[in-house]
Formats: structure tokens, sequence, C-alpha cells
């Protein structure tokens, strides 16, 4: 069920839960992406799902609206995170980065696009998964 057939209250932005929501709804789009070759979203979405699930974690830990920024290695430290990933997230942290920036400028769209594969959209997408079900886990704490 996606989170719009839940009805999710958008007016929470301060909650854990409705990032969560939203990271998981990402996850679901990111592999119909995948399915269907649309890589480079694919590859925005992933960083969108890290982005919103750090934001989870500092509206639980701040009871604050999170940063609008889009600066993952940030929200990582704003949220307590940061110190605690592992050098392979930190390599995800920095794969996100760069496709997040292609995929919102349409200048940079070509450079990148052509450099992506369904391979590595796929690992992308199932590193992606590991790191929100990591977060999830440090959001409990």
């Amino acid at each position: 069920m996606s989170i719009h057939e839940k009805g999710v209250n958008v007016n929470n932005f301060e909650k854990c839960e409705y990032w969560l929501e939203l990271a998981d709804d990402d996850l679901l789009t990111a592999k119909a992406l995948l399915k269907t070759k649309r890589l480079l979203f694919c590859g925005f979405v992933c960083h969108l799902i890290i982005e919103k699930a750090f934001k989870a974690v500092i509206a639980k830990r701040t009871k604050e609206m999170p940063p609008k920024t889009h600066d993952l290695p940030k929200l990582a430290q704003k949220g307590g995170l940061y110190d605690e990933l592992s050098p392979e997230h930190l390599a995800l942290l920095d794969k996100l980065k760069n496709l997040q920036i292609e995929a919102r400028y349409p200048s940079y769209k070509d450079a990148i696009y052509h450099s992506l594969t369904f391979k590595y959209c796929d690992k992308l997408v199932k590193e992606t998964e590991e790191l929100l079900c990591w977060i999830k886990q440090e959001s409990e704490k």
C-alpha cells in the first residue's frame, strides 16, 4: 500500500514515521523505475530514499522539522549517524550525491545517463534498501 493510499498526514514533517513511510514508498518507486529501465531517475529516487530516512532520524531525535537540504552527509551528521556509517555506506552516499545533482539539472543528465547500466542501478537499489534498513534500526535507538 502506498503512502497516498494510507492517507498520511503531510502536515507532520516532524514525525519520524512520516519520513520513513515516504522513504518506503520511494523504494517501491525506485524498484519500478529499475524494472522499466528508467535508470537516471532510479538513481535519483535512491538519493531521495536515504535523504528521507536521515530526515526521519533527525525528526525523531530533535523533535524539529528536518533542514531543507539534499546534502546526505550533513543530514547524517545532524541525525547523529555519520560516525556510525560503514565505509560501504559512505561510498553509497558519494554515489547518490552525484546522481541527485545530475537528475536535478538537465545540463548534467547526458554526462551521467550514458554511464548508468542496469547492473549498476540494480546494485544501487539493493545497497539503498540495505542502508534504509540500517537507518530504520538506528532510528529505534
